[in-house]
């Protein structure tokens, strides 16, 4: 008789979901989270009042009725609307590029005339089937867009040239000929009133939950508390890195309390020159601004990554193509463990569809009976 039905490995956002579907369908659950909170990279920590987000901003959108539904259980959401800035070498344009950053850029005042020279420059550029990110992103807004907004944060976020980037990373980026600032596109979008740690919390009440504990250090004792587990683990570590370890990219946090109401004026700028060594900067109170006297900012910069970091971005290059399609096929192997998640399943998902791929797994597999 196993003492849980089920050992959930994260406390983050998909470890959440499905521990809380797994308590309301009745089955005893354990959650092991090897960092001191839960929310994993969502996490939010209070700071002079204000919420901060302390792996990088993180705003919920989602056109899923179903997937709004239900975070709406577990929170209140204030309306929040993305809309960040672009400084290049101190000229400052609005994101996602719209009118207002072809007005900036070129001077221009209808979309006609915007589209006129984005079409132009792609003729000029030669593009067919664009092979490469540098040629997807020209294709999308052409040259002059591209080497101000795109190229430089691009090669300092991947720590290489665009043109050694696969097309596919720059297809999420949105392209709009109307002057609106809204970076998504979803009819619903905003923040969790009190954070997302109080959000996950709530998520997670009646569910044992073990702060603080490493599952692949202390497998050995946990693997037999339960029937099945859920992993949310990075794929590779789970198996020791025996094929190789994935490439990740990584982040590093510089954030600093500033005795002042407003430092730059909204929640995020994108630093978009390659000699600014930091991606972006995020002033946290802008996400729901409460007349606070003080501001809190985080300094974003990309780092390196090797085994033992905090991976944040999956290199979704060939080579890694084949050694994850190898790690699957040991995975599918495992039994009674299910893989889940940006780690577990090596790929960047938006915090809807995290909340979406669990509650999929959810349905699919918590009733099944263990092998």
């Amino acid at each position: 008789m196993k003492q849980y039905d089920l050992l959930i490995v994260g406390a983050g956002l998909f470890g959440a979901v499905v521990a809380q579907q797994a308590r309301e369908r009745g089955l005893r659950c354990l959650v092991v989270e090897r960092r001191d909170h839960v929310a994993g990279n969502a996490f939010t920590q209070e700071i002079e009042g204000i919420q901060v987000h302390r792996y990088g901003a993180h705003i919920f959108h989602t056109s899923d009725e179903a997937v709004w539904a239900y975070v709406n259980r577990f929170a209140t959401f204030r309306r929040y609307t993305h809309s960040p800035v672009a400084n290049y070498r101190g000229e400052l344009y609005n994101l996602p590029f719209n009118m207002n950053t072809f007005s900036r850029m070129w001077g221009v005042r209808t979309p006609r005339e915007a589209m006129e020279i984005i079409e132009r420059q792609r003729a000029q550029a030669g593009i067919g089937e664009p092979r490469n990110l540098e040629e997807q992103a020209v294709s999308l807004v052409g040259e002059d867009i591209y080497r101000k907004l795109v190229q430089g944060y691009t090669e300092k976020q991947w720590d290489r040239p665009c043109r050694e980037l696969p097309a596919f990373i720059i297809r999420r980026l949105p392209v709009r000929f109307t002057f609106d600032n809204d970076y998504f596109n979803d009819a619903h979008e905003g923040i969790p009133e009190g954070g997302y740690t109080r959000m996950v919390e709530r998520m997670l009440e009646g569910v044992e939950v073990r702060l603080g504990v490493d599952y692949l250090r202390e497998r050995a004792a946990l693997r037999p508390l339960a029937g099945r587990v859920v992993y949310t683990g990075p794929i590779d570590a789970y198996f020791g890195y025996d094929l190789g370890a994935l490439t990740y990219r990584s982040l590093r946090f510089d954030t600093q309390v500033l005795d002042e109401e407003n430092y730059q004026g909204c929640a995020v700028v994108n630093y978009t020159d390659r000699h600014t060594s930091f991606t972006r900067v995020i002033e946290h109170k802008h996400f729901a601004p409460a007349n606070q006297r003080r501001t809190v900012v985080t300094w974003e910069y990309p780092a390196a990554w090797q085994p033992g970091d905090e991976p944040y971005y999956p290199v979704n290059d060939a080579k890694n193509g084949e050694l994850l399609a190898r790690y699957q096929e040991k995975a599918a192997r495992e039994a009674d463990v299910l893989f889940g998640g940006r780690l577990g399943e090596y790929r960047y998902y938006d915090m809807d569809k995290v909340v979406a791929s669990a509650l999929a797994l959810g349905s699919r597999a918590l009733d099944a009976p263990a092998r």
